[in-house]
């Protein structure tokens, strides 16, 4: 429970620091990517993950978020950095708790979206607003994280 916490508390960490690259350059680092994907196996051992049923789906599942993801890059509704970060995510999460952080990113992300439309009519700024997608995604993901570390009962 302990090194589930702290490790737990360092990818909170590392998805603010990727929420303020986002917000500061409209990019994500790659390297916060990749700390966040070869920090997985971590969170795999302090949670106790059995090799080949959970962690092999973990693996699954992050694939296909990056496959359904890279869709949306390729029409232009999200960055690359977005997509990568998502999928690092995956590697983190369940299928169910990956779901409830995809629902809560969309709604953070249609409230951070509206928000940008807002700021960008008032300040009558030209072209389509820049939305740091990366900002939903990372609130959401420390979220449930930080839902799942609070809710594991104590052995």
């Amino acid at each position: 429970m302990v090194a589930t916490s702290i490790i737990g508390a360092g990818l909170v960490l590392l998805l603010g620091y990727a929420a303020w690259g986002d917000i500061r350059s409209r990019e994500i680092p790659n390297w916060i990517v990749l700390v966040i994907a070869l920090a997985a196996p971590l969170w795999w051992w302090a949670d106790g993950l059995a090799l080949w049923s959970e962690v092999g789906m973990r693996l699954l599942t992050a694939l296909i978020v990056f496959l359904v993801f890279t869709g949306a890059w390729a029409i232009g509704m999200m960055g690359g950095g977005d997509v990568k970060l998502l999928a690092a995510i995956a590697l983190w999460l369940a299928p169910l708790p990956l779901l409830d952080m995809l629902w809560l990113m969309a709604v953070v992300g249609g409230v951070l979206t509206i928000w940008m439309l807002v700021l960008h009519r008032w300040r009558r700024a030209e072209g389509r607003p820049e939305v740091p997608y990366g900002v939903a995604i990372a609130a959401a993901a420390a979220w449930v994280v930080t839902n799942q570390i609070l809710t594991t009962p104590v052995a």
